[in-house]
């Protein structure tokens, strides 16, 4: 395929960029690491770091499809690990989780119904709720961890919950899969994902048509605190632990995974695994700072410049495209 022959195809799919970025990237570390990053292990590491960033980003990209931006999702990630590891020593981790879920689906009812009612800006609705649920969650700990006792990590429901492995892989790359199914399912053969599109594009023009406009954001804000939530959840059976600082910046990597996947901050335009290959190229990133032996007070700053030259690349990709 020519060059120009590739135009509509990149027109088309908007995740092409960050595929193209994608496998620049994976070649060109798996080249200078003499080994340590295209191995077995570290490769099933960067999928474990995926799966949880990824639900987050899914969870982000459908409010960003809406016209609006939810950057509360570190918090509301933090409160889910909290929430489990707190009710998980008394009560079986499955319900546990579905309480961990249900105070993800009370932080997105709130971001959406202060949106919705007031009309204040999503940015300063969610950064006030990043802060004020940030604080609950270093007041509850203060400053100390939770975890899980050995004896509650024997059960089935928390190995399924995060805590194990199927096949070699952690199972929360398969609760990833299901959620990329279900949510694809929902937007491509469902009206709700007519509806987010629509108003994403123009919520006027969508509203004279007869759609719920407030409905729809209030929906796409609860199922993203309920993704961040479950993505807390998952961590924490992971890790055994969490504390108040848990998802500390995790809300700008979920931001930028959708963005570097090709989801359009002004909204109408949503890409479930442009998503999530761009929380795959952050988690690459990632790991292979770590492999390289990077120093931890330059990872920030090298992770951040190497996600502007990305979108760069990806939005001059794009422009390319649409030139006849």
């Amino acid at each position: 395929m020519t060059l120009t022959a590739a135009k509509p195809l990149i027109r088309r799919h908007a995740e092409i960029g960050i595929f193209l970025i994608g496998a620049v990237l994976i070649v060109l570390f798996a080249t200078t690491s003499d080994g340590r990053w295209a191995n077995l292990y570290n490769i099933g590491t960067i999928l474990q770091v995926t799966a949880t960033l990824g639900l987050m980003s899914l969870g982000v990209a459908l409010v960003i499809g809406t016209g609006e931006i939810d950057i509360s999702v570190g918090s509301t990630f933090g409160m889910g690990a909290l929430v489990y590891l707190w009710i998980a020593p008394v009560v079986d981790p499955a319900l546990a989780a579905f309480a961990a879920i249900a105070v993800g689906a009370a932080i997105g009812l709130v971001n959406g119904l202060l949106v919705t009612r007031t009309g204040t800006p999503s940015l300063i609705i969610t950064l006030g709720t990043l802060m004020i649920f940030r604080g609950i969650a270093i007041a509850l700990t203060e400053g100390f961890s939770f975890s899980v006792p050995y004896a509650a990590r024997k059960g089935w429901s928390y190995h399924l919950l995060g805590g194990g492995e199927l096949l070699g892989f952690n199972t929360a790359l398969y609760w990833l899969v299901l959620g990329l199914v279900i949510l694809t399912v929902m937007l491509k053969a469902m009206p709700f994902g007519n509806r987010l599109l629509a108003v994403g594009g123009s919520a006027e023009s969508a509203h004279s048509r007869g759609v719920r406009v407030d409905r729809v954001k209030l929906s796409a804000f609860i199922l993203c605190g309920v993704l961040a939530a479950f993505a807390g959840t998952l961590e924490a059976g992971k890790l055994g632990f969490a504390d108040g600082s848990m998802g500390r910046l995790m809300e700008l990597q979920a931001i930028a995974s959708c963005v570097l996947g090709g989801c359009l901050l002004a909204g109408g335009r949503v890409s479930l695994i442009g998503a999530l290959m761009g929380a795959f190229v952050l988690s690459s990133i990632q790991s292979y700072l770590v492999v390289t032996g990077v120093r931890p007070q330059w990872f920030i700053l090298i992770l951040g410049l190497i996600v502007v030259i990305a979108a760069y690349g990806d939005r001059s990709l794009r422009q390319w495209a649409l030139r006849k």
